[in-house]
């Protein structure tokens, strides 16, 4: 088994979770079966109870696994099936920890972060590496580990300390780490400036982690001087540095890394049993992002959310409607109109020009008529719609409404009392509830 642990440093949401995909579509392009982990060092067991604000959607498994978003992008660069053990975080190592202290089974020991919670770290990740995420069944070769955060953080530090130990238990030759930095372009002077990375490194390499590979996230191209110091004071060869500045689509990453030689590091640096040049299904990738490119006809979409100050909110549906698109040789354009208050006519006006109107899920009342009326117009203007866990219950709410004339038609979840509750919630799971009069007039 390789493992490739992905840390980030200088600012958190840097693009670790893209670049690990794109390092594992490269070696599974090689033939390789490739695996992969997210480490988020939050106290949390699972990310079911957040926010989307705090840290985007949450993507869900084919087993309930409720989990962080990068998993979703790992499922779709790869073509993998991963479990709800795929990600790991601080309030799961913890748990598992503190049941095996209860039961005795560190023999009346005093339990410590060191050595206790970096095993239980470093055993979890041995044992989820082996579990195969192919319809196939066949244990993966590599695993690609994403250590969420930046380096430094208080709360990802056993985490750090249980890679430095893990090295040396696998071996130098089955283990290698990157390090993904911010290279900051002032618009003042236009200059690269290299200062935080060397920190970031620095204060890795003090915490016993020596990057094999350094990925500068930056604006444009990497200078060839700005390269060479990056160099220089990181202590590695100037092909080491890895540029990976802003594309066109995150699906060019791949293309990239590949271009500057990462298979070949890889296949010399871990001995890997495949040729260095990548095969058919990286062309197939350079094909789609191509075409991609190319795309001249446009499609709008309407997306009526709750949480459209972050993107990454509703990343899932974002993606599916890009691939969608995509398949009928579309460019997607999602706008978020104004619809959350209640008759905005200016949302209204604004929405005439979309092809079509996607209400997503949501929890809570705040915004729910704002998107009855959104849903109205739709069906009204005959636009196609499509609702989504919330958005398909409030489509039944609006149907009973305005069609049955139920004016306090509602869901359970808003309206305890109502007198015609269309959805109602069962044992705490929302089931839609129809009565045998809706249906007929539907």
């Amino acid at each position: 088994m390789k493992y490739i642990l992905v840390t980030g440093g200088v600012i958190s949401g840097i693009g670790k979770g893209i670049i690990a995909s794109s390092i594992g579509t490269i070696l599974k392009s090689c033939g390789l079966r490739v695996t992969a982990i997210k480490i988020d060092p939050y106290i949390n067991i699972d990310a079911g109870t957040f926010s989307p604000y705090e840290h985007g959607e949450v993507f869900v498994l084919d087993d309930g696994g409720e989990v962080d978003l990068d998993l979703g992008n790992y499922e779709r660069f790869l073509d993998i099936r991963l479990t709800r053990d795929n990600n790991l975080t601080t309030g799961k190592i913890y748990q598992s920890v503190i049941n095996k202290e209860r039961k005795g089974d560190y023999l009346g020991k005093t339990v410590q972060v060191v050595p206790h919670i970096t095993d239980a770290i470093q055993e979890w990740v041995m044992r989820q590496a082996k579990v195969s995420v192919d319809e196939d069944g066949v244990e993966p070769q590599v695993c690609v580990i994403e250590l969420g955060g930046t380096v430094g953080d208080i709360e990802s530090m056993p985490f750090i300390e249980a890679f430095r130990q893990f090295q040396f238990k696998v071996k130098r030759e089955n283990f290698c780490n990157i390090h993904v930095s911010l290279v900051p372009q002032p618009s003042t002077t236009g200059e690269q400036k290299t200062k935080p990375t060397q920190n970031s490194v620095r204060e890795l390499r003090g915490l016993g982690l020596s990057p094999d590979l350094i990925m500068c996230r930056c604006s444009t191209p990497l200078e060839t001087a700005v390269k060479e110091k990056i160099s220089m004071f990181c202590h590695v060869e100037p092909t080491q540095v890895i540029c990976v500045h802003d594309v066109s689509s995150i699906y060019r990453v791949p293309l990239l890394l590949e271009s500057q030689g990462v298979v070949g590091y890889f296949c010399t640096r871990l001995d890997l049993p495949v040729e260095t040049r990548a095969r058919k299904m990286l062309t197939k990738w350079k094909e789609m992002s191509d075409r991609s490119d190319r795309l001249l006809e446009h499609v709008s979409i309407a997306l009526v959310g709750k949480y459209t100050k972050l993107s990454d909110s509703y990343a899932s549906v974002i993606k599916a409607l890009e691939h969608s698109a995509l398949a009928i040789n579309h460019k997607l354009e999602v706008k978020v109109p104004p619809f959350l208050a209640p008759l905005h006519l200016t949302g209204f006006l604004v929405c005439c020009v979309y092809s079509g109107v996607l209400v997503p899920g949501g929890f809570g009342v705040r915004g729910t008529e704002g998107k009855i009326h959104a849903i109205r117009w739709a069906r009204e203007k005959k636009k196609p719609f499509l609702g989504v866990c919330l958005g398909m219950q409030l489509a039944v709410c609006e149907f009973a409404r305005n069609v049955l004339g139920w004016a306090d038609a509602n869901s359970t979840e808003f309206e305890p009392e109502s007198k015609h509750p269309v959805v109602r919630e069962v044992f705490g799971v929302s089931n839609l509830y129809l009565y045998t009069s809706l249906m007929q007039e539907a």
